[in-house]
């Protein structure tokens, strides 16, 4: 652990990135902050030794090592202190689609998050604040793809309200899903059936997937079948809609093709025109 506070500037604010990075640091004794008006940049804070207390939307949180916040631009917001020397390390950004990019990863508002030990979101920013202090970006494009990764790291290791992280339930999920990658060409697969390979209820099972996925055990499995039904269709140029609709798990190919249709905006037959 360095004992200096260092902090990174970059020169990208004003350059027409999707996302930017304006500084990236590491403080060894975290100081307090009041900020009734926030910060004008999606601000991210970790800690790494010691304990803080940050307040924000009338609600305290406890930060202590393996947590972090990331603020929105504009949210008011304290921090300070607990005991000793509180070491953070802080990331702000900013950039075009940076609140559309947030949006779409479903990370839309100012939250706490934990993660487990082993997660890679732990050590990204202390890694990335080596790297640049080694190197210099003159164009900003390799920063902003460090800034989204970032974000999709949060979005997979990061845990919010105490619910399981987007890679856990991936993990609690792999039987499941190896389950279906051999077997989505059965058509009598049911929701109990997947659930009984990952030991849980169909409702758990249901709630994992919209944690993991954003959709149901069940509208994963079309989808997969559909994925099968492309590669088929584009492997095997001969093979009949119907016949391609019965080997990926489809009772009728009336049901098929509509599904697919409504899913692609294109029929299988159109599909296979295209490639």
């Amino acid at each position: 652990m360095h004992s200096a506070h260092r902090r990174y500037f970059t020169e990208f604010k004003d350059q027409p990135l999707p996302l930017y990075m304006e500084s990236v640091g590491y403080n060894p004794d975290q100081e307090a902050f009041v900020r009734p008006n926030g910060y004008n940049c999606y601000h991210w804070l970790q800690t790494v030794g010691g304990k803080g207390e940050f307040t924000m939307g009338g609600a305290k949180y406890v930060m202590e090592g393996g947590s972090g916040i990331l603020l929105l631009p504009g949210e008011a917001h304290e921090y300070r202190p607990l005991e000793g020397k509180w070491q953070t390390y802080y990331m702000t950004f900013g950039g075009a689609q940076a609140g559309g990019i947030l949006g779409t990863l479903g990370l839309p508002v100012s939250s706490y998050y934990g993660w487990d030990e082993a997660a890679e979101l732990g050590g990204f920013v202390p890694g990335l604040l080596n790297r640049m202090s080694n190197e210099r970006d003159i164009s900003g494009l390799s920063v902003s793809v460090e800034v989204y990764r970032f974000l999709t790291l949060l979005k997979k290791d990061g845990r919010v309200n105490r619910l399981p992280s987007l890679s856990n339930s991936v993990r609690r999920l792999t039987p499941v899903l190896e389950f279906l990658d051999r077997y989505y060409a059965d058509a009598d697969i049911g929701l109990e059936d997947m659930a009984h390979r990952a030991d849980i209820t169909p409702r758990h099972l249901n709630t994992l997937f919209k944690q993991a996925f954003g959709m149901t055990a069940y509208a994963y499995l079309i989808l997969l079948r559909l994925r099968k039904a492309k590669e088929m269709m584009t492997l095997h140029p001969r093979m009949t809609v119907k016949e391609v609709s019965g080997l990926v798990g489809f009772r009728d190919a009336s049901h098929f093709v509509a599904t697919f249709r409504k899913q692609e905006g294109v029929t299988p037959e159109q599909f296979r025109l295209l490639h």
